[in-house]
C-alpha cells in the first residue's frame, strides 16, 4: 500500500513538472529575446536636424511685415474671430506683457527667421526659433495627463510616418506633430485670434534639391471651433544651411 502512495505522487511531480518545464523554458527564451523598445532618433524615417532659414513665397504681405488692422484675406474665420481681430491693439499688447501672442507654435512658424531642431534626448526633439527667442520641445510617445498651465508653444507630441515611394527606392518619410494646451494668440501679428481649444497638426517633409539644396516643407493644419468655420491649412518652407554663423534670436515685438 505504502509503495503504491509513493509511486503515485511520484507520477503526480512527473506531471507536473512536464506542465512546468515548458513555461519555464519559453518563459527564458522570452527574456533572453526580449529587446528595449527603440527610441525614436534611433527609428527616424528622417533626418530634420541642423539650421534652417525660412523661405518666405507665398503670403508675403501677412509674413515678411505686420498687416494693417482689419486685413483678413485668406482666413476661414467666424464672424466672432473678425470682431475680435477688429479690436487688436499692439500697445495694449505690449503694456500688458502679451507681446509674444504671435510668436505660439501656430504663428511662430510663419515669421522670418531661422530654425535649428536638435535632439536634448532620444526621445525628444528641440526647435529653437530666432523669432521671438522661441524654443519647441516635440514629445515621441503619449502625452502625460498635465495640470499644467497653458503656455504659447502648448504641448506638442510628435510620431514618424514612413512609407516605400517607390521599387528601389529608399524609405521615405514625414514628421507628424500634434499640439494642444495652447496659450490663446494669434495666428497672424494682426490680431487674428486662435483660442485655448485650437489644435495645430503639423507635416515636416525634407526634399533633396537637384543641386543638392535640402528644403524643409511644413503643413499645418489649424483647426479652432471658437474662431475657425473649417480647418485652416498653410505651409511654410526652410532651406537648410551649413552653419549657424548668422543666427540671431529677437525678442517679440506686439508691432
Amino acid at each position: 500500500m505504502k509503495n503504491g502512495i509513493v509511486r503515485r505522487h511520484s507520477l503526480a511531480l512527473l506531471v507536473g513538472l512536464c506542465f512546468l518545464l515548458p513555461s519555464a523554458i519559453f518563459a527564458q527564451r522570452g527574456q533572453r529575446g526580449a529587446q528595449a523598445p527603440q527610441t525614436a532618433k534611433a527609428i527616424a524615417s528622417v533626418d530634420i536636424t541642423g539650421t534652417w532659414v525660412s523661405v518666405i513665397t507665398e503670403d508675403w504681405k501677412y509674413r515678411m511685415v505686420t498687416p494693417r488692422k482689419g486685413d483678413f484675406d485668406g482666413v476661414p474665420g467666424t464672424v466672432e474671430a473678425f470682431r475680435t481681430a477688429n479690436t487688436w491693439d499692439p500697445a495694449k499688447d505690449e503694456a500688458a506683457g502679451e507681446q509674444c501672442k504671435a510668436y505660439g507654435a501656430v504663428g511662430g512658424m510663419r515669421l522670418p527667421g531661422r530654425l535649428r531642431i536638435s535632439w536634448p534626448d532620444d526621445n525628444t526633439l528641440k526647435m529653437e526659433l530666432t523669432a521671438g527667442t522661441q524654443t519647441r520641445l516635440l514629445h515621441f510617445g503619449a502625452a502625460p495627463a498635465s495640470a499644467a498651465e497653458p503656455t504659447w508653444q502648448g504641448y506638442s507630441t510628435a510620431q514618424w510616418e514612413s512609407a516605400i515611394t517607390g521599387r528601389g527606392e529608399p524609405r521615405k518619410g514625414d514628421l507628424k506633430v500634434l499640439t494642444n494646451h495652447l496659450r490663446p494668440g494669434y495666428s497672424r501679428k494682426n490680431g487674428v485670434p486662435y483660442s485655448a481649444n485650437a489644435n495645430l497638426t503639423e507635416y515636416f517633409h525634407v526634399m533633396t534639391a537637384p543641386n543638392g539644396d535640402q528644403w524643409l516643407t511644413v503643413i499645418s493644419e489649424l483647426r479652432d471651433p471658437q474662431y475657425l468655420s473649417e480647418t485652416w491649412v498653410v505651409s511654410s518652407h526652410f532651406k537648410k544651411i551649413p552653419d549657424n554663423s548668422g543666427w540671431s534670436p529677437e525678442p517679440c515685438a506686439a508691432k
